[in-house]
């Protein structure tokens, strides 16, 4: 039996700042010139539309940013969305959408998984903003637990940024059985002696090592996608003088393999570009053979996870009478 070979194709590029219908254009560009090459997935980075709001990590507030965020923010089941789903239908590629979500003003920092037929495969949230994210983005709810979906070539999934820190989150996703996995990161720096930032939060040192861990821990492929800011960037976000994502660069978007081997060679952190590789998928199963967190080597007789994927509404009916009845159920268990 020979061995399945995929095509991906992870993306390093400066977003649109704040500007949705430019953002739709850059992201068809990119969908064609990765279909071009013969990609069967293309990855984006965190909140590749329209931008990560980098001013976060600034100032406490900004209402005018934040206005004019939210107002170019992506809706799923919008006019601009069917466009991106078009292009992946008309190129026949499949597209991992990392985007600033807006639902009746309120934003998620989402990730969407399209396939080669412009349907939607997947469609999930951040589970919990890090920090400063949480002053723009709320909460996701438990459908969004089912991060993983098959694309008939492989079985796609994706977290965003540091929920691979996260290994509650990672162990559920590792177990809806992904082979190829994206890393969804915004702009990240190296780290500099003296800087306020985490070690954790840097580029190589943190980031990219977290996602090269979580190829090992789940016997995947990981496209870790990470964007570049320019000056133009730092002008649009207003971010000079500040702490991070303040000067031109952040850019590490790197390929890596089920045993945690870089398959892509480094890039200038200020360079925009597609990274491409072809993966062999039995290097999959020559993992799996040592460990399988998820299959043999794991003991559910000791360690075992829980999970409520139930969506959470603000406003439900019969909930009252639910709550009652579980409340009566438990009486008789006991």
């Amino acid at each position: 039996m020979t061995s399945r070979t995929v095509k991906v194709a992870c993306t390093q590029a400066e977003p649109a700042w704040l500007d949705l219908q430019a953002s739709v254009a850059k992201t068809c560009t990119l969908i064609a010139e990765a279909a071009s090459a013969s990609a069967q997935l293309i990855a984006f980075p965190e909140c590749w539309i329209p931008g990560y709001p980098c001013w976060i990590w600034t100032r406490l507030v900004d209402f005018d940013l934040n206005v004019r965020y939210i107002k170019n923010s992506l809706r799923l089941d919008s006019p601009e969305m069917l466009t991106i789903r078009a292009c992946a239908d008309k190129h026949n590629i499949a597209v991992s959408l990392g985007f600033a979500e807006n639902e009746n003003d309120s934003l998620f920092i989402a990730q969407v998984l399209i396939g080669s037929d412009g349907e939607v495969k997947m469609h999930r949230r951040k589970m919990k903003p890090t920090h400063m994210e949480r002053t723009v983005f709320g909460d996701a709810s438990g459908h969004c637990l089912q991060s993983v979906a098959d694309l008939g070539f492989a079985r796609v999934g994706s977290l965003a940024c540091w929920e691979h820190i996260q290994p509650l989150l990672k162990f559920n996703t590792i177990a809806q059985g992904e082979e190829i996995h994206v890393a969804a990161w915004p702009t990240v720096t190296p780290h500099e002696e003296g800087s306020p930032g985490l070690w954790s939060m840097s580029a190589e040192e943190g980031c990219q090592t977290l996602s090269r861990t979580y190829a090992i821990e789940s016997n995947a492929f990981v496209l870790h996608s990470t964007a570049v800011i320019t000056a133009k960037g730092v002008e649009a976000n207003q971010t000079a003088g500040g702490a991070m994502m303040s000067s031109p660069g952040g850019g590490s978007s790197a390929i890596f393999g089920p045993d945690g081997r870089r398959l892509t060679e480094p890039v200038d952190d200020k360079t925009e570009t597609i990274l491409y590789a072809d993966l062999e998928m039995d290097a999959i199963q020559r993992t799996k053979m040592f460990a399988h967190c998820t299959g043999h080597y794991s003991r559910p007789d000791l360690l075992r996870l829980a999970v409520d994927k139930d969506i959470k509404l603000v406003v439900s009916t019969g909930g009252l009478e639910k709550e009652v009845k579980r409340e009566e159920e438990a009486a008789v268990v006991l």
